[in-house]
Formats: C-alpha cells, structure tokens, sequence
C-alpha cells in the first residue's frame, strides 16, 4: 500500500469523526462527557487499568454513535417514504448508542463512586459546620422552584 494512500485513509477517518461531531448533537454531547470524565480521572486517583477500561468506554460510546450515524444516513438514502423496517433498522442502531452510554454510566460510577463518596461526605462536613451556607442553598432551592 503506498504511504499517500494510507494518508488518505486516514484523513478518511478523520473527515468521518469531524463530520458526525459537527452534525449530531448527542456526538457533541459524548465528546462533552468523555472531556468531563478525563479531567475527573485527572482530578481523582485512579489507576492505569481504570484509565485503560475509561478510554475504551468513551471509545466505545463515540465509536457507537458513528455507526448508529451512518445506518441512519444509508437508511434515508434509500428510501425518502416511511418504512417499517427502515425504522427497526434505526432504531436497533440507537439502541446500540443507548446500551454503550448505559455501560459507560456503570463503568463510570464503578471507578469513581469511592472518590466521589468521600468528595461528597467531605462537603456534607463542611455545610453541617456552617449554617450560613445551609441559607443560601436553601434560599437557592426556594428561588428555583419559583420560577
């Protein structure tokens, strides 16, 4: 294979993620998450293997949602009527995007919960400690509701 072909390959690839990322907005909404979730592994502890099944789970979600894009857009190419099995076909593909974010939610309240048990009892201290701040959340919660 030559090398500008495997080059093109590649920008293939790419012009593919760039593409999904800028037209489907749940593409923006993984890409979102999966930026939050690699800064809380920075913030929090975690261990390489953890890291490792991360990076695979956000991998696997993005990689989902593009596969889920393309049967939807060889679906509407060919046919422009509605279609019972059109839509089956659809709707297995976002299945598939539902059952990879479900197990990225799993994957990820497994290798946080401990650090975020411990950041959460440490604030529940801390406004016990205060009363002041128990006011203004209360008053914020009174102020949401309101509206």
């Amino acid at each position: 294979m030559r090398l500008k072909s495997f080059l093109d390959s590649f920008n293939y690839a790419l012009a593919g993620i760039v593409h999904t990322l800028r037209t489907q907005r749940n593409m923006k909404v993984h890409f979102f998450l999966a930026a939050l979730v690699l800064v809380a592994s920075l913030i929090f502890d975690i261990s390489k293997i953890e890291l490792i099944i991360l990076f695979f789970t956000i991998v696997f979600v993005i990689a989902m949602e593009m596969v889920n894009t393309s049967v939807e857009v060889v679906v509407d190419m060919i046919t422009e009527d509605y279609s019972y099995q059109a839509r089956i076909a659809k709707n297995i593909a976002a299945g598939a995007v539902f059952m990879a974010a479900l197990n990225s939610i799993v994957v990820g309240y497994l290798i946080f919960l401990d650090d975020l048990r411990a950041l959460s009892l440490s604030v529940i201290h801390q406004i016990k400690k205060d009363p002041f701040h128990i006011m203004f959340i209360t008053l914020g919660l009174l102020f949401i509701i309101v509206i």
